[in-house]
């Protein structure tokens, strides 16, 4: 074989090798770059175990996940290799490797656990507890709780600031949302009133500007401005009993979980007005989207079902996903980051 052969040679065993490697990253649902796409987690708080929806066929895939006593919420790591689910029972957090689908680490945090939130960079989980009126921080490399901050009068819901600097809490009981400035674990200004609302759910715009916070009590969603930590304009009318709150990627709309009037209210955030109510099945509890924004998966904790929803008509479709009892949080993996491409050159 002449060199020119053998360098031919040496550059197509390269390729098969590096393609290869490409498609074993993946197909690995642990690697950085796939992680956990294409699948949703929900917590079944009255069967104490997690569904797995694969979201390209809305079905349920493998068998429930087994976690605590009476799992209610659900964040995933940006790399999708780990998701966090809350167990208000047991007062502890089931970590659950997406790759294996196995329960890898069980955390014990304050009493009643419910809401949870994942920093952008993946290094910290805020647990909100509402028995013990404090939030939990999970050092992610570790699975140890880091820090407990105490909050306001039965802290529910939790949110992160996209930029990490910030996390939102609001606490039910005294009808308030805390800000925690993550950096040093410390509660940051007064509280945040919402009125006499029992707020619940809070999610962040994707520019961080504000704060759309779910008033159960009330039938309205608030609108903090995280500039000023101020409620802007009035609560703005949805459902009966909103609970569950979620954000298209856009930051354009604002989906509602409204539990006792059994629908989805979608809010026009450039108005901050009502567009569209979706009807679901019976009691809406938790709403999730898509990272394409393509579709928001609503959890209907009385008929164990989950409704997914087309955003761009805002339609429900095909049948309800049967999953376990009284389904409560959903979470959406994040995207597959492609991987790099493979530049091979060849002179001679």
């Amino acid at each position: 074989m002449n060199k020119i052969s053998r360098l031919w040679a040496l550059v197509i065993t390269i390729s098969i090798l590096a393609l290869g490697a490409v498609v074993a990253n993946s197909n690995s649902p642990s690697s950085a770059e796939g992680g956990c796409a294409g699948r949703a987690y929900v917590t079944n708080e009255s069967s104490d175990n997690v569904s797995v929806i694969n979201t390209a066929t809305n079905l349920v895939v493998g068998s429930p996940i087994a976690v605590g006593t009476g799992p209610y919420g659900v964040a995933i790591t940006p790399n999708g290799t780990k998701a966090y689910v809350t167990n208000v029972s047991s007062g502890n957090v089931s970590v659950i490797d997406t790759a294996t689908n196995a329960v890898s680490a069980t955390i014990a945090v304050g009493s009643g656990p419910v809401g949870v939130a994942i920093t952008p960079n993946g290094a910290f989980a805020y647990v909100a507890n509402q028995s013990s009126d404090n939030v939990s921080v999970i050092n992610t490399t570790t699975n140890a709780v880091s820090a407990t901050i105490s909050v306001g009068d039965n802290p529910f819901g939790v949110a992160i600031t996209p930029n990490g600097a910030f996390a939102y809490v609001t606490n039910s009981d005294s009808s308030d949302v805390w800000v925690i400035n993550t950096a040093t674990n410390a509660v940051v200004g007064s509280p945040i009133s919402v009125g006499s609302t029992d707020p619940r759910g809070v999610a962040i715009t994707p520019n961080g500007a504000y704060a759309y916070v779910a008033n159960a009590n009330s039938d309205g969603v608030s609108v903090i401005d995280t500039a000023t930590n101020a409620v802007v304009g009035s609560p703005i009318t949805v459902g009966t009993s909103p609970r569950g709150v979620a954000i298209t990627p856009n930051g354009a709309y604002v989906y509602v979980a409204n539990a006792d009037s059994d629908d989805v209210s979608v809010i026009d955030t450039a108005t901050n007005t009502v567009s569209t109510i979706i009807a679901v099945d019976d009691n809406p509890i938790g709403v999730a989207i898509t990272p394409d924004g393509a579709f928001a998966y609503a959890t209907n904790a009385v008929d164990g079902t989950v409704s997914v929803i087309n955003t761009a008509t805002n339609l429900v479709v095909g049948s309800p996903i049967a999953v376990g009892d009284a389904p409560r949080s959903v979470a959406v993996c994040p995207a597959a980051v492609a991987p790099p491409a493979v530049v091979l050159k060849f002179t001679g």
